[in-house]
């Protein structure tokens, strides 16, 4: 079956940088659109970034541009989230997901990870 597993969570203070996994097996990954979201306690899930299946599109939350970034390797079945200048207000847990095109969307994926934990405090 299609399973998705991030990793790279933890606790950093702010201004730090974390750098998310997301590696998938069960489906052909360079065939799939990779997008990340993320859901902060009390809070519905919010789109973070987005990229093409080759990778030459890329998608950001407007809160997140020039701060993240999206890249996947796909000799690895990877996808990545470089998060660079971390705020307290993007502590959340951040979901990978895998769909047929990048989206802003929830409903555009159909296969979704566990979650990996991103805590941003002082």
């Amino acid at each position: 079956q299609v399973q998705l597993v991030e990793s790279g969570g933890g606790l950093v203070q702010p201004g730090d940088s974390l750098r998310l996994s997301c590696v998938v097996s069960g489906r052909t990954f360079s065939r799939y659109a990779m997008g990340w979201f993320r859901q902060a306690p009390g809070k519905e899930h919010m789109f973070v970034a987005a990229i093409s299946w080759s990778g030459d599109s890329t998608y950001y939350a407007d809160s997140v541009k020039g701060r993240f970034t999206i890249s996947r390797d796909n000799a690895k079945d990877t996808v990545y989230l470089q998060m660079n200048s971390l705020k307290p207000e993007d502590a959340a847990v951040y979901y990978c997901a895998s769909g047929d095109v990048p989206s802003r969307s929830r409903d555009a994926y159909d296969y979704w990870g566990q979650g990996t934990q991103v805590t941003v405090s002082s």
